[in-house]
C-alpha cells in the first residue's frame, strides 16, 4: 500500500491533564502517515486522483486548536478518526507529541503513536 507522510505539523492547543494546560495551552506537533492508493494520481498527474494533503494539515490544526480534552490519547484518536473520513484514506498513523510537557525536571518529549484502519 502506498502512503503520504506529512511531518512536523505544529499547532497551539489546549489539551492536557492539568487544568492550566486547558487554559494556558501549549504547542503540539504531529507526524502523519496516510495510506492510500497513489497509482491513479501517478498515472493521471491530477490532484483529484489523490489526497490533497493540505486538507489533512488543516484538519489536524483545527482539532488541536479547538479540542479541550484531558488526554493526548483522546486528541490523537480524534485526529485519526477525522483523517479516516477524508476521501481515499484507508489507514492512518498519527504521532502526536507534546514537546514541553509540564513535568518537573523533564526536558523530553511525550509522543502518542496510534495507527487506525478504515472500518466500513
Amino acid at each position: 500500500m502506498d502512503c503520504i507522510q506529512v511531518n512536523k505539523i505544529r499547532s497551539y492547543g489546549y489539551t492536557g491533564y492539568l487544568p492550566e494546560e486547558r487554559v494556558l495551552g501549549q504547542w503540539f506537533e504531529v507526524d502523519l502517515t496516510l495510506w492510500l492508493d497513489l497509482a491513479p494520481a501517478g498515472e493521471s498527474d491530477d490532484i483529484k486522483d489523490t489526497l490533497d494533503y493540505r486538507q489533512a494539515i488543516d484538519t489536524v490544526k483545527q482539532l488541536i486548536a479547538n479540542s479541550k480534552v484531558s488526554l493526548v490519547e483522546k486528541l490523537a484518536s480524534a485526529i485519526a478518526d477525522a483523517l479516516l473520513e477524508l476521501d481515499r484514506v484507508e489507514r492512518v498513523q498519527v504521532r502526536l507529541s507534546k514537546p514541553a510537557a509540564p513535568i518537573p525536571d523533564f526536558g523530553g518529549t511525550i509522543t502518542i503513536d496510534i495507527t487506525r484502519p478504515l472500518v466500513e
